[in-house]
């Protein structure tokens, strides 16, 4: 007499025994799919003690939910997509950061997506994103302005949001053309003006403003506070005192240690960001020129290596996790109503913080 096995579908059995699927959790339960599928993704109030059957008779089953397989192969909209310039940059690695952890918090994945600064593969991962059927796609960082692009990723909004997703712009000016996409940005040229002004308080005229690509969103708000600071305070423009260039460390060495060769006609330096800032700082020490004695410096965005600098620069904060989380937010169930200031856009606004150490002081008489 043959004799049968006990062991349950999915519980490590024989070879080639199938697992447990929703439809075997259903009839041990006693309850539809459509009820185990409630209880599995917590979307729909189910009776507590309705709930505790599924949840055992998954259990005895020994059926485990693989959301991150679901999503993966686009049967589940629990996914929550990320697109960046680049992962090794602490700008985006916190605002990833804080998408992560929101994510997660809903129990969805986090796509993390990486562009190099592309705009072409920006619209490849929205794509992407769409045909994963992503609950949201968080676009983050600054933009250039070209129509074209402006017009395609307009066309890849509104398809999201056709099929019940949203695109959020996240540090990044609205793409007009009725898109719908809703947004998270900080006051960018807010905290340049406050920067300046800081530098202009301590009796600083002839400021250097250091790095940012003349093309970007984010670089052209920097520029834009601080020369508003300089107008307001009646300090002619110089353009010879704005170099633009790369938001990055080499840039800020190379085109610092050129301008000290040729003789420093400036007090102090606006480094556009706080990596452009430490490579400025590492042209100085070589250079012999001491911060702040000789030239005071400051940076902006108040990540990990603006504390680590001697002496400590002073900065902008941006609070970058928190724009991640409520990036997620805003598209999922309109972010936190305490923090809207401009709800009829369909944006959120944060602000940004003046962060006084030691980088700064009078600039010497001479």
């Amino acid at each position: 007499m043959s004799r049968q096995s006990s062991t349950a579908p999915g519980s490590g059995g024989p070879a080639g025994q199938r697992r447990a699927t929703v439809v075997d959790v259903a009839r041990h339960a006693g309850v539809s799919t459509a009820t185990v599928s409630r209880v599995m993704n917590r979307n729909y109030p189910v009776a507590a003690a309705t709930r505790e059957r599924v949840e055992a008779a998954m259990r005895e089953l020994g059926y485990v939910v693989n959301a991150h397989a679901r999503a993966l192969a686009g049967v589940s909209g629990r996914t929550v997509g990320i697109i960046v310039s680049e992962l090794i940059d602490p700008f985006y690695a916190y605002i990833a950061r804080g998408v992560e952890r929101e994510a997660t918090d809903g129990d969805r994945l986090c796509l993390v997506c990486c562009t190099q600064g592309d705009p072409q593969r920006e619209l490849a991962f929205i794509e992407l994103m769409h045909e994963r059927r992503a609950d949201a796609v968080v676009l983050v960082g600054g933009s250039v302005d070209d129509r074209d692009y402006k017009v395609e990723l307009a066309r890849r909004a509104r398809e999201l949001d056709a099929g019940g997703s949203k695109l959020v712009l996240c540090g990044r000016p609205s793409i007009g053309n009725g898109a719908p996409t809703v947004g998270v940005e900080y006051d960018n040229e807010g905290g340049a003006f406050a920067l300046t002004d800081h530098l202009i308080t301590q009796g600083h005229e002839r400021i250097l403003y250091l790095g940012g690509p003349p093309g970007l969103s984010t670089a052209k708000d920097r520029l834009a506070g601080h020369r508003r600071a300089l107008e307001l305070r009646g300090i002619a423009r110089d353009p010879e005192l704005e170099q633009p260039g790369a938001f990055s460390r080499a840039f800020g060495y190379r085109r610092m240690s050129e301008l000290l060769r040729q003789g420093p006609g400036f007090t102090a330096v606006f480094a556009a960001n706080d990596i452009v800032a430490a490579g400025a700082a590492q042209a100085m020490e070589e250079a012999g020129v001491r911060v702040p004695q000789d030239v005071s410096l400051v940076g902006y965005d108040d990540i990990p290596v603006a504390q680590e600098l001697r002496p400590r620069l002073t900065t902008v904060r941006i609070p970058l996790e928190e724009m991640g989380r409520q990036a997620v937010r805003v598209a999922l169930n309109g972010g936190d109503e305490d923090d809207w200031r401009a709800p009829t856009t369909g944006t959120l606004r944060l602000g940004t913080q003046l962060v006084v150490r030691d980088s700064v002081a009078p600039p010497q008489r001479r």
